[in-house]
């Protein structure tokens, strides 16, 4: 069976960095992500956490893609590039992003309402954060990277939500998207098996109307649910230790 690289301290150090000024340019977007504002507007304050930190982006410029955030809103699930439409009162915004230090890399994403937040959202959100913790709690020594999908997946199965087949989590260091997937459902005790210094970005992806298709918009980025219905992504950068797992994209 396949193992995942082993971390080095030093390389864990990069990555740490990396993850706080991640989770730092998600505080700062929480806390301006209103009505009125726009994601371009958000977009323009992660550029300046970045260059306040000494930081890039690992997403301005990845196979082309324009900003520095992935802003998606409503039925949007993924990569929505940011713009200037004004969010309204009642949105659900989710922004995914990252960030590089000393060439290792932190990446992660969250989902919350703009302004008035409707129960059916915060059910969304909610399941959402609870399948990410789920998944976060298959990763010690020895597990394998289905029992994290598997955990997922039963935590979305459950609440009655859908998710994509093609779009998942993945391994990261020197590349933001590095082997292996880490697919949001799985069998357990099977895939390459996780040992302490793995480090993956788990990101799970809720679709509310409980189906599972998805369209990619003709922009090439913005990936929808197939039936309108609003969407959830969160993720975090997390590594496998002895003690139990470790969020290295949080303050």
């Amino acid at each position: 069976m396949r193992q995942l690289p082993v971390r080095r301290d030093h390389e864990l150090h990069a990555m740490r960095a990396a993850g706080r000024v991640v989770a730092e340019m998600h505080q700062v977007i929480r806390e301006l992500a209103r009505p009125g504002t726009t994601t371009l507007e958000l977009d323009a304050a992660a550029r300046e956490v970045l260059a306040r930190r000494g930081a890039t982006s690992n997403f301005l410029g990845y196979h082309g893609y324009p900003a520095v955030i992935c802003a998606s809103v409503n039925d949007e699930l993924i990569h929505g590039i940011p713009n200037d439409r004004p969010l309204a009162d009642g949105d659900l915004l989710s922004i995914d992003c990252g960030a590089i230090v000393d060439g290792w890399h932190g990446d992660a994403a969250f989902t919350m309402p703009v302004g008035t937040a409707n129960a059916d959202d915060t059910r969304l959100v909610h399941a959402a954060e609870q399948a990410l913790m789920a998944g976060m709690s298959a990763m010690h020594p020895g597990a394998h990277v289905g029992d994290i999908g598997a955990a997922i997946h039963a935590v979305v199965a459950a609440a009655g939500y859908g998710s994509p087949h093609d779009y998942c989590g993945h391994g990261i260091g020197r590349a933001m998207h590095e082997e292996p997937d880490v697919p949001n459902r799985g069998r357990r005790g099977k895939g390459p098996r996780l040992v302490a210094g793995s480090v993956l970005a788990l990101e799970p992806m809720l679709i509310a109307g409980g189906h599972d298709d998805v369209e990619e918009l003709d922009d090439g980025w913005t990936v929808v649910s197939a039936d309108g219905s609003r969407c959830a992504h969160v993720e975090h950068t997390v590594l496998v230790t002895n003690r139990g797992p470790e969020i290295l994209t949080r303050l």
